[in-house]
């Protein structure tokens, strides 16, 4: 293990192309700021931040992670294909039985979560992404039960979900899940696949958020269950690339999602509802072209915040602990392109920039332990696996 601030506030300053590139001071204490409407937010040096960071493990292409109950174990997917089983007190092992996945682009194995009842089923839930006809691709949700032990597996797997329609080219999956915290139904993330008209076209799963119970099931009361098909899976629609589903304290979704230039937002989650991708968006095509902003079409649900330059969000996770002074009832967010963290303060269903701090590292996983401790994964072929120290 070694602390990295030093080096990590070394990097501060490296302006990367979607990236703000400045520092500025902490934001407000109570967590409020003048940027929440702006849709920019400078960094502030990891030297100000009140954590240290601490390496603790190494992985390729790290996508995703689950802690096993206890926090002394974790499920880590990396994206060409392998499952890690890390352990605090232990070698970092190979898990056995994983399904071959289609490995290119945005594409590859994905997000790993536990089942509400894993302590006693321990059953997991994995996504990743899969070749179909004519060079189509499309992201799949399985359920398996995890063997542990010497030589970790899983066994009994089996596809709940996929993506309708599969399509050409590698971008845009999503395929981010979350359970209620009621546990009786799957939430998942699916992207437009770069294809912009999905994600408002009800025959298509695709640019949606999909309500399911744990065995993949529609459940009768689900907005547009009586459509039948895909429809009746839909919860919410115009998305574009959702990276990140977490539910706070007080049961509410949040999603965030990668906007086009400029425009990533955060949303905050309600059945039925159309958030308006493609048809607007604070952010702009990458061909410059103008997409219309949120306020000219007040039928679409507009985003609780969004960030331009862009910060290209990924990992999304709700803080309770009293760990880290003030996150209380926070949520946390990786950023790839803007290279650190991100907390935002929830206060019913208003949501305040409070943070963003430069690591120098792009920031592809946000988990929180039960003890209340927060852990991230870097992007890339050397990832890295990280712990927040608090500091005293």
């Amino acid at each position: 293990m070694k602390n990295i601030s030093a080096i990590a506030l070394s990097a501060a300053m490296i302006v990367t192309a979607c990236s703000t590139g400045t520092t500025s001071s902490a934001a407000p204490a109570d967590g409020a700021t003048s940027l929440d409407g702006s849709g920019d937010q400078p960094a502030t040096p990891l030297s100000q931040a009140p954590f240290a960071v601490r390496e603790i493990a190494r992985f390729n292409e790290a996508w995703a992670m689950a802690f096993l109950p206890r926090g002394k174990q974790a499920l880590v997917t990396e994206r060409s294909g392998k499952l890690k089983l890390w352990q605090e007190d232990g070698p970092t092992l190979d898990v056995a039985g994983v399904p071959k996945v289609a490995y290119g682009g945005q594409g590859g194995l994905g997000d790993v979560i536990l089942a509400p009842d894993f302590a006693t089923s321990s059953t997991i839930y994995l996504s990743w992404v899969e070749a179909g006809s004519r060079d189509t691709f499309g992201a799949v949700v399985g359920k398996a039960t995890f063997v542990p032990g010497a030589a970790p597996r899983i066994d009994a797997l089996r596809i709940i979900w996929q993506q309708n329609p599969k399509v050409s080219g590698r971008g845009h999956f999503s395929h981010r899940l979350a359970f209620s915290p009621d546990g009786q139904y799957l939430f998942i993330g699916s992207g437009e696949r770069q294809k912009f008209d999905p994600a408002q076209d009800m025959k298509a799963n695709l640019g949606k958020i999909l309500r399911l119970t744990p065995d993949g099931s529609v459940p009768a009361d689900n907005p547009f269950a009586d459509r039948g098909g895909v429809t009746a899976q839909i919860w919410s629609l115009g998305h574009r690339n959702i990276l990140g589903l977490a539910f706070d304290g007080s049961g509410k979704l949040w999603q965030q999602e990668m906007g086009p230039k400029g425009g990533d937002e955060v949303n905050l989650v309600a059945a039925k509802a159309n958030y308006g991708y493609p048809v607007v968006s604070n952010g702009n095509h990458y061909d410059g072209r103008d997409i219309p902003d949120h306020p000219t079409r007040p039928e679409f649900a507009a985003p609780k915040l969004w960030w331009n330059p862009s910060v290209s969000p990924a990992g999304l996770a709700w803080y309770g602990g009293d760990l880290y002074p003030g996150w209380k009832n926070s949520l946390l967010m990786g950023a790839l392109s803007g290279q650190g963290l991100i907390r935002m303060r929830i206060d019913g269903d208003t949501l305040h920039k409070a943070d963003r701090w430069d690591f120098g590292q792009r920031i592809r996983e946000v988990e929180v332990r039960e003890d209340g401790s927060v852990w991230l994964l870097t992007d890339g072929s050397d990832g890295k696996l990280l712990k927040l120290m608090p500091k005293s």
